[in-house]
């Protein structure tokens, strides 16, 4: 099955369907239009809960908040949602040879909104991490790559986990 297949049979079959964020400030969330963005733009590869689907795009339950904590993670970060990522990435001991999409017509503020969304709400990171920035977006912004290019500076930044 496609990458794209899947997506798009995750999406149809995502128990609950889109999160609103009436509903998400409800549940507590930190970052509630982060989390109307994440179901929007993000749930349809990395399921609902950030859980990831297996073979097709990893889990953002542990790495997001590791990423925020060093200011090379975080530029890792903001890179990979403004230019998308693809090729083979390993995510706690599991390979994923993927295609994300870059997310650049989106603006930084709502870019910002849905990575503290996922470190936070998501990957549980601690409180006193500084959360990210529209200014964090707008300086990636201005130094274009591609995908290829994003994954090579993931190499130098991914965070050892279990």
């Amino acid at each position: 099955m496609s990458p794209r297949r899947a997506c798009l049979t995750a999406l149809v079959t995502l128990p609950g369907g889109a999160l609103s964020a009436a509903g998400a400030q409800a549940d507590g969330l930190a970052y509630p239009q982060g989390a109307t963005s994440f179901q929007a733009n993000c749930a349809v590869c990395h399921g609902a809960n950030g859980a990831g689907l297996p073979s097709l795009a990893p889990p953002l339950l542990a790495n997001p908040a590791r990423y925020a904590a060093s200011a090379e993670g975080r530029r890792q970060l903001a890179m990979t949602v403004l230019y998308g990522l693809f090729g083979d990435i390993a995510v706690d001991g599991h390979h994923y040879d993927f295609r994300m999409p870059d997310f650049s017509r989106l603006d930084d503020a709502t870019l910002a909104a849905t990575l503290n969304f996922v470190v936070f709400d998501l990957a549980h990171a601690p409180a006193d991490l500084k959360p990210l920035s529209a200014a964090d977006l707008a300086t990636e912004r201005a130094h274009p790559m591609d995908g290829a290019a994003v994954r090579e500076h993931r190499k130098g930044v991914a965070p050892a986990g279990p």
